[in-house]
């Protein structure tokens, strides 16, 4: 029986569930990766998924720390609505920030009230103890160059994704 090992390739689907159980996060089309070759998805994805076959569904608690993070209150900014832009006066609106060194970072309108704008630059989910519900859809022997990447081939174009 095939396991998920050391440099496998691994095809998992999976959804994110916040404190609430309320689904936030979905991915029904298979993501693939190699096990253990640094290739993005989270440790603890990775750790829970050790050992396990196809068709097993793991469920995993993440802490804010192993997760989203902790919030950055320094990453929320209040302003009068008057110096908003009228097109990102809405809940929800994104607003992209750029740093001196030219990094750009995505903050999101979270509260119009008195006059004022909130905008935040913290993951919804910073902060919060999630859940992750994760599927093993199929387990396969990945090649050298999908070690080094991390990811599997697209076998018509033979790039990673």
């Amino acid at each position: 029986m095939v396991t998920v090992t050391q440099n496998a390739l691994v095809y998992i689907t999976y959804s994110i569930l916040d404190e609430r159980g309320m689904v936030v996060e979905q991915h029904d089309i298979p993501v693939g990766y190699v096990q253990g070759a640094h290739s993005g998805i989270l440790p603890a994805i990775e750790s829970a998924v050790a050992g396990r076959k196809v068709g097993d569904r793991v469920e995993i608690s993440l802490a804010p720390e192993e997760g989203y993070g902790l919030r950055d209150e320094s990453l929320v900014f209040v302003d009068d609505l008057e110096n908003v832009p009228p097109q990102f006066r809405r809940i929800g609106a994104e607003v992209l920030f750029e740093n001196a060194a030219g990094e750009t970072k995505p903050f999101y309108v979270t509260k119009i009230e008195d006059g004022k704008v909130t905008v935040d630059g913290n993951p919804s989910l910073a902060g919060q103890r999630v859940t992750c519900l994760v599927n093993v859809m199929d387990i396969r022997e990945a090649t050298p160059e999908e070690i080094r990447n991390g990811r599997p081939l697209d076998v018509k174009t033979g790039t990673v994704h």
